[in-house]
């Protein structure tokens, strides 16, 4: 093929990758109570992970103080689970528009490197969701200095918030996979991870400190101690590599 040739299919790969995120959208969209029922349940203690914790009852009350903001919010959420949804089109189709260029062996790993990386994502965004955010909301929606003093979260505070450690820690669960990579290249082994273990927990710290939205300590630890492990894990991965 062409240049030319490679644009032409660059182009429809990204044609059906829109077209289809855009469904999934849509889709989520026109089912905004379902959506936000998931979306929302975090912030009451009937959702599973206070069930099973046996936290005592408690409400996280949202309000709007823009216009324009439920609305634009509702767009954002259903444009975040359009993309959900449609993750495993997209890497397909990015995976088939690549592949062709892979030697049988670079594909084998290929594969497995996708598949790993997408679902480590997956196991980070649902950690977040059932664990790191409703322990989050638990602790600072419900904090008082004074019984005098109500706490009122904004619905675009709330959402920011989901939405963003959502993807940081489908992000940060990447860790174990690029550490297998970057073993399998040669570029680390275990025993220089081991070496360097206490630098790496400042490091975990500081990365957490980054990424974490608020600046309470409860949520460091919180966003900080998956992080660790993973890297505790890593290490694991890399010498089983060697």
């Amino acid at each position: 093929m062409t240049f030319w040739d490679h644009l032409d299919e660059l182009r429809g790969v990204i044609v059906r990758v829109l077209v289809v995120t855009v469904i999934g959208a849509s889709v989520a969209f026109c089912l905004k109570d379902e959506l936000f029922a998931i979306v929302l349940a975090p912030r009451s203690s009937d959702f599973i992970t206070y069930q099973l914790l046996g936290v005592e009852p408690f409400c996280v009350h949202l309000m709007n103080i823009g216009l324009t903001e439920q609305f634009m919010v509702h767009l954002k959420t259903a444009f975040y689970a359009g993309v959900l949804v449609a993750s495993p089109y997209i890497i397909y189709q990015l995976f088939r528009f690549v592949s062709p260029a892979l030697y049988d062996n670079e594909r084998k790993y290929a594969t497995l490197l996708c598949f790993s990386g997408y679902l480590m994502f997956m196991l980070g965004t649902a950690l977040n969701y059932l664990l790191i955010f409703p322990l989050t909301v638990k602790f600072l929606g419900t904090y008082q200095v004074s019984p005098d003093v109500a706490n009122m979260l904004t619905l675009q505070s709330y959402m920011d918030t989901l939405l963003m450690m959502n993807l940081v820690m489908g992000i940060v669960f990447e860790l174990p996979v690029v550490s297998w990579l970057l073993g399998k290249m040669g570029l680390i082994n275990a025993a220089m991870m081991q070496s360097i273990r206490r630098h790496a927990v400042v490091a975990i710290l500081v990365v957490a400190a980054i990424i974490t939205p608020t600046t309470d300590a409860f949520t460091l630890i919180v966003v900080a101690l998956p992080i660790w492990l993973l890297y505790e894990l890593s290490i694991v991965i890399v010498r089983i590599t060697e």
